[in-house]
This record gives C-alpha cells, sequence and structure tokens, in this order.
C-alpha cells in the first residue's frame, strides 16, 4: 500500500514539475520525499497524531544526517580524490555518528 501510494505521489509531483517553469522546478518537485509522505499518511491514518509527530522528527533528524553524509562524501570524491566505494563506505560512519548523536541529544 505504502509503494502504491509513494509512487502515485511521485508521479504528481514529476507532473507538476514538468508543468511548471523553469524546468528548474522539476528537479525540486522530483525530490520531494513522496515515500515519506505517504508513510506519515499511512500512519496518521493506522495510529494517529502523536505517532505521526515521533515518526516526523524523526524523519527530520535522519535527513540531517543524510545531508551530513553527503557533504563528507562530496568532499571526500572532490578534494581527497577517493574512490566512489572508499568514500561512501567510509562516510557510513559519519551518518551513523549524526543520527545516533542527534537523537542522543535531541530525544535522548
Amino acid at each position: 500500500m505504502r509503494f502504491i501510494i509513494g509512487g502515485l505521489v511521485v508521479s504528481l509531483f514529476a507532473v507538476i514539475g514538468d508543468v511548471l517553469r523553469p524546468k528548474s522546478f522539476a528537479g525540486l518537485f522530483g525530490a520531494a520525499p513522496s515515500v515519506a509522505l505517504a508513510t506519515l499518511g499511512l500512519a496518521f491514518w493506522k495510529h494517529g497524531g502523536d505517532y505521526v509527530a515521533i515518526e516526523g522528527r524523526s524523519m527530520i533528524l535522519g535527513s540531517i544526517a543524510l545531508a551530513a553524509y553527503s557533504m563528507v562524501v562530496c568532499q571526500l570524491l572532490m578534494r581527497a580524490d577517493w574512490s566512489a566505494l572508499k568514500a561512501t563506505l567510509a562516510a557510513l560512519a559519519v551518518w551513523l555518528v549524526v543520527a545516533a548523536g542527534l537523537k542522543q541529544v535531541l530525544i535522548g
């Protein structure tokens, strides 16, 4: 069910991105976290608002950790000239530390 709703939302955002001008908006809408939106919608329907708030907070912390991971991978690829496999594997440690650290600091 989640994948069907996520696919429908992805398609909707793709259509919106295709209709709007300039075309640079297409990437913005194409990157919408549609599976997350579908997950939150289903969770709200099944468990209610409190559960969705916890899920949303966890998604925000996960996205911050992913941003840190992405920045480290970019730096390792561009500045240190590491291979893609080596850079992505090394940055996994950064993602784990940031995600666990944010959880401990902000959630407890």
